[in-house]
C-alpha cells in the first residue's frame, strides 16, 4: 500500500483549503494601473456626449485590478502556456521553453495602448443608434486585449473577443479574467474568423454590434507594395466571403464597424507602412449587395481621434506622437438590412 508522507500531506491539506483562502492583495502596481484608467476615463469624459459612451468610462469605477503575468512560449511562437501549467512540464520541456514576464500595464494594454481609445467608436456606435449594451452581444474582432470588453461587460453585453494571438489565451487564463463579469460577460475566441470552423461556431450570431478597430484596413489587407506577410491581416477567405459571413453573424439591424486609427504615410524613397492606410478594405458595392446599408463609409475623424489622443496622454513627453500631422481616423458603419 502506497504511504503519503506529512509533505505530501500538508500539500493535500493545502490544496482542499485553496478555493476558500483568501485573495492576494493587489500590488501597489496593479492599482496604480487601474487608477491610469479611471484617471483617463475623467481626461475623456469632456469629449463624449452620447449616454454609452459615458457610461463606458463610468464602468472603470468598477474593473478589479489585473495582474502581472509569466508567460512561456515555444521558439516558434506557436504555442504559449501560463506560468501554472508551464512549471508543470517535465524539466526537459520546460528547459526549451522562452519567459516572459509582463506586468500590470501590459495586463491592460498589451501592445495596443489603452482599452480607452474604444471610447470614440462607441461614441459613433450610439450616434448610429445604439443606445446601450445591456442585453446586446458584442463582438471585437481583432480584440488584442481584455479591457473593453470588460467595461463593456460591465454595462451589460456578452463581449466576445476574437484573435488569432495564442498568447491572449494564456495571458487571460486566471479566474475573473473572462466568463461573468459585472451584468454581462467576456469570452474569447482564439483561431482565425472565419475559416476556422470551429472558431466561428465558437463565435456564434446574433451580435448587435461586430467591431474591428484597427485590424481591417486596407494596408493590411491589400497593401499598395510587397512587404513582409507577417505584417499583413489574413483572413483565410475572399473579401466577399468574408462580407457575407459577417451578414449571417449580426442579427437584423445591427452594426458592423470598422474604426482604423493610423499613422501618416511613408514620405517618399522610405518603406511602405501597410497600417497607414486605414481605409475600408471592402468596397461600397460588396457591403450592400450583402445586405447592408451603408451609414458611413470612410468618413474622416480625425479630429475627434486627435482630441482623444491628446487625452490620453499619446502627444506627452519628448517621444509623444505629433497629433496633428501623424494621426489618422477613417470609420465605416453598416446595417444589416
Amino acid at each position: 500500500m502506497r504511504t503519503h508522507s506529512l509533505a505530501s500531506l500538508a500539500a493535500l491539506a493545502l490544496a482542499l483549503l485553496a478555493p476558500i483562502a483568501r485573495a492576494a492583495e493587489p500590488t501597489p502596481a496593479a492599482l496604480a494601473s487601474v487608477a491610469k484608467l479611471r484617471a483617463d476615463a475623467d481626461s475623456l469624459r469632456p469629449l463624449v456626449r452620447s449616454p454609452l459612451a459615458r457610461a463606458f468610462l463610468a464602468a472603470t469605477a468598477d474593473l478589479a485590478p489585473g495582474s502581472a503575468r509569466t508567460v512561456w512560449r515555444d521558439s516558434a511562437r506557436t504555442r504559449w502556456w501560463n506560468d501554472r501549467d508551464a512549471r508543470a512540464l517535465p524539466d526537459s520541456v520546460r528547459a526549451k521553453l522562452v519567459s516572459r514576464d509582463l506586468d500590470d500595464s501590459f495586463f491592460w494594454n498589451t501592445r495596443y495602448g489603452s482599452p480607452l481609445a474604444y471610447t470614440r467608436a462607441l461614441e459613433i456606435a450610439a450616434r448610429h443608434g445604439l443606445a446601450d449594451l445591456s442585453g446586446k452581444r458584442v463582438a471585437d474582432f481583432g480584440c488584442g486585449m481584455v479591457g473593453q470588453l470588460k467595461l463593456m461587460a460591465g454595462l451589460g453585453a456578452d463581449a466576445v473577443g476574437i484573435d488569432v494571438d495564442p498568447m491572449l489565451r494564456v495571458l487571460y487564463s486566471e479566474p475573473g479574467d473572462t466568463g461573468a463579469h459585472g451584468k454581462g460577460s467576456v469570452q474569447l475566441a482564439i483561431g482565425q474568423w472565419p475559416a476556422d470552423a470551429a472558431i466561428e461556431r465558437e463565435v456564434g450570431e446574433g451580435y448587435d454590434l461586430f467591431l474591428s478597430k484597427n485590424t481591417l484596413k486596407n494596408g493590411y489587407l491589400h497593401p499598395a507594395e510587397k512587404v513582409d506577410p507577417r505584417m499583413l491581416v489574413h483572413l483565410g477567405v475572399t473579401d466577399s466571403a468574408f462580407v457575407a459571413r459577417l451578414a449571417r453573424t449580426v442579427k437584423r439591424g445591427g452594426l458592423v464597424m470598422i474604426y482604423n486609427l493610423s499613422p501618416a504615410p511613408a514620405p517618399p524613397g522610405k518603406p511602405y507602412i501597410p497600417w497607414a492606410d486605414g481605409r475600408c478594405p471592402f468596397p461600397r458595392a460588396m457591403w450592400t449587395a450583402n445586405g447592408f446599408d451603408v451609414l458611413a463609409y470612410d468618413e474622416d475623424d480625425g479630429p475627434a481621434a486627435r482630441a482623444m489622443g491628446h487625452a490620453l496622454g499619446w502627444d506627452a513627453g519628448d517621444s509623444g506622437m505629433k497629433l496633428d500631422t501623424d494621426l489618422f481616423a477613417h470609420v465605416s458603419v453598416f446595417r444589416r438590412r
